[in-house]
This record gives C-alpha cells, sequence and structure tokens, in this order.
C-alpha cells in the first residue's frame, strides 16, 4: 500500500484508548469512531476531532472510505461484528476473544480466507513488556530448553457490564493461554479441565455455568512441552493478575506473586529479582509514548488500567502490529488460525470442565483455512 490505512474504530470505551495511537502512526488515518449511545459518541469524537461518526455499526461497514476496522464491542458481538466487516471488505483487529463458540471460530477463519483481508486477534498479554522480555530470554538461551509453562488470570468482575455475569471462566482465557503457547511456539492440540467452587445462582444461571475457578492442563501440537491454565471471575478473593511463569532447563522465570513485588529469575536454584524494561524504542516515534500512559486521566482511568495497569504498554504494539500486517500484505502475529486456537482452548476448557474433566480436542483450524472445509473438534 501507498496510502494510510484508513481505520475505523468501533466501541469506546477500551476503544477510546487506541484512538490517539493511530492518530499518531505514520502509516494509519483515523477515520471514523461507532458508538451506540450518541452523547458518548459525539463527546470522545469531538474531544479527537475524528470526522467520522456512526451510531449504527452496519452503516459504518458500508463506508468505503474505511479500509480497516478494530472492533471493542461487548464479547457475544465480535464474532458477527467480525465476519461483517470482513464480507464488506474490511481488515480486522478484534479485543478478545476472537469469538464465543467453535463455530463462530470456523465461520471467521472462513471469512477471511474468502476476503483476502487481514484478521488479528488484538490479545494484550504477548506484546506486553514482561512477555516481550521473556521471549528475548527464550530466543537468546538465558531459559534454555522449555520444559513447562503456567497461565493463570485471576480477576473480580464486580463492576464491570452485565453481560459478563456469570460468565464462565475459561471463556475468557486467552489473556493466561496465549503467553504460554507462544514462548512454547507451538498451538493446542487437546485440553482438559476440572472446575472448582461455586459461584451463587444469581450468576451461575446466567450462563449455566456453575464454577468459581477453572483450571486447565493442555497438550500441545508437535511438542513435548505441556502447559497448565488457571481462571477465576466470580466470587474468588485475589488481587488482579495476568501472568505465566515458564520453567527452563538453565533458567526460569516467575510472575510476581502481588503486584510491586517483583518478577523473579531463577537461575539453577538462586532465584533473582529483575527489573523488566520498556520496549517503546520498538516502535514507531510517532506512538512509542503510548507504553507508558493511556488517554484517561487519573480520574477517569479505563478498568484495563485500574485493574490491569496498561496491559504492560501493550496497545501501541499492537496497533502497530495490525498496521504493517495491512501495508506488507501479510498475516498478522495473531492471525486468524492462532486467534481461533487460543479462544478454542478456553471454550474446549469449560466443555471439558462442564463433562467432568474428559479431555477435548482443539479443532484443526489451519486445515480449515487451506481446505475449505471444518473439522470435528472430536
Amino acid at each position: 500500500m501507498t496510502q494510510r490505512v484508513r481505520v475505523a474504530i468501533a466501541g469506546l470505551g477500551f476503544g477510546a484508548e487506541f484512538i490517539p495511537i493511530y492518530q499518531a502512526h505514520p502509516d494509519a488515518e483515523l477515520v471514523a469512531v461507532c458508538q451506540r449511545t450518541e452523547s458518548t459518541l459525539a463527546e470522545v469524537a469531538d474531544h479527537f476531532g475524528v470526522p467520522g461518526r456512526f451510531t449504527s455499526y452496519d452503516e459504518m461497514m458500508q463506508d468505503p472510505a474505511i479500509d480497516a476496522v478494530h472492533i471493542n464491542t461487548p464479547i457475544p458481538s465480535h464474532a458477527e461484528h467480525t465476519v461483517s466487516a470482513l464480507r464488506a471488505g474490511k481488515h480486522v483487529a478484534c479485543t478478545v476473544p476472537m469469538a464465543t463458540t467453535l463455530d463462530e471460530c470456523r465461520e471467521i477463519v472462513a471469512a477471511v480466507r474468502e476476503s483476502g483481508r487481514t484478521y488479528m486477534m488484538m490479545e494484550t498479554v504477548v506484546y506486553s513488556r514482561e512477555f516481550l522480555h521473556v521471549r528475548d530470554l527464550v530466543e537468546n538461551g538465558t531459559i534454555g530448553r522449555v520444559q513447562f509453562l503456567r497461565g493463570a488470570h485471576y480477576q473480580e468482575m464486580a463492576g464491570w457490564p452485565g453481560y459478563w455475569e456469570g460468565l464462565p471462566p475459561m471463556h475468557y482465557a486467552t489473556h493466561a493461554v496465549s503467553p504460554v503457547l507462544s514462548l512454547a511456539g507451538a498451538l493446542a492440540e487437546s485440553v482438559v479441565c476440572i472446575g472448582s467452587g461455586r459461584i451463587s445462582p444469581r450468576l451461575a444461571d446466567k450462563y449455566g455455568s456453575p464454577f468459581a475457578v477453572e483450571s486447565a492442563l493442555i497438550t500441545l501440537r508437535g511438542s513435548p512441552v505441556g502447559a497448565e491454565i488457571a481462571r477465576s471471575l466470580f466470587e474468588t478473593a485475589r488481587e488482579y493478575v495476568e501472568s505465566f511463569t515458564v520453567f527452563g532447563s538453565r533458567a526460569s522465570f516467575e510472575w510476581e506473586q502481588t503486584q510491586g513485588s517483583g518478577h523473579v529469575l531463577h537461575t539453577g536454584e538462586v532465584p533473582k529479582s529483575i527489573e523488566i524494561p520498556d520496549f517503546a524504542h520498538r516502535l514507531p516515534s510517532q506512538i512509542a509514548p503510548f507504553t507508558t500512559r493511556g488517554v484517561y486521566d487519573d480520574e477517569n482511568e479505563h478498568l484495563s488500567f485500574v485493574q490491569g495497569g496498561g496491559h504492560g504498554g501493550s496497545h501501541p504494539h499492537l496497533a502497530h502490529e495490525f498496521i504493517r500486517s495491512i501495508v506488507e500484505d501479510r498475516a498478522s502475529a495473531i492471525d486468524e488460525v492462532t486467534a481461533a486456537n487460543w479462544t478454542s482452548v478456553g471454550i474446549c476448557a469449560h466443555a471439558s470442565a462442564m463433562g467432568g474433566g474428559a479431555q477435548v480436542l482443539i479443532p484443526d483450524y489451519q486445515e480449515l483455512r487451506e481446505q475449505g472445509n471444518s473439522v470435528d473438534p472430536g
């Protein structure tokens, strides 16, 4: 491409965090935003000087001036909005998870193949400064041979929008799944999961999921390495954390147990606290400052900053990868097959927990992309 990628953002809660990033990116132009509530739409668009304004997502998809859409709408709408955008000829970035069912994942993979457009799931953890640092430690040999990985995401969802209430813990598991699969360099093949504890009937009845915590063991395709994932959402006392731990033959990285206590690198049997550097230098200078600040002030922080520490400075890295994948006409780093696999781990894990811990195979989305037919998850 010789011109800037013309981007629209759908959903202006978390989505507003990306407005100034796209506005500042040298290869992008933010041309429109979409929000159902007209007063919020006007307030945000006026503040950032965004020309295009839509209260209807479908109407926005018909605008030929838009090349790409970044979807930040509620989780139940992700698949519908993604497929609609792809069929309208737009490139798609979508916040996590990709979808809520295996059929939706298949539909998106097929829609990407049919449209020829770029898809990227905007998973924050694998662009956090912690992940980027540990990936360097794996690649430069400091960790040695990866032997085992563990991911966890503990969160109390009180105060979040109502559609979250009672959500099965593993249906929002990509923050725990993505770092371990990325560091292992493999996709998930199968999963077994147990549910533990109980949440109140008012919450449990909404999705038919009774568990307070779900814990899974993952086997990886073509790899001797295994992984463990734990996830909680309601009525489980724990400070918020998205974390991963890597056990290696030479060294192991362990995520801090409480915020501010410090990450640890175990070399042999000797633990040592380590400082995690920022990675703004890997970004264009125009968007580098956004690794350490968002668009909200101290009194109006988005919950991703209040609970999640701003996702480890990942937001500009995500936007940059999405834009560059379009400019370079290549698959994104978290393309439709990768996104479907990561998302399906959680979907299949919850199915396993509801089935008493039975093994569930992950669909082969690579085969679906290449052959154009669906694969039975087994």
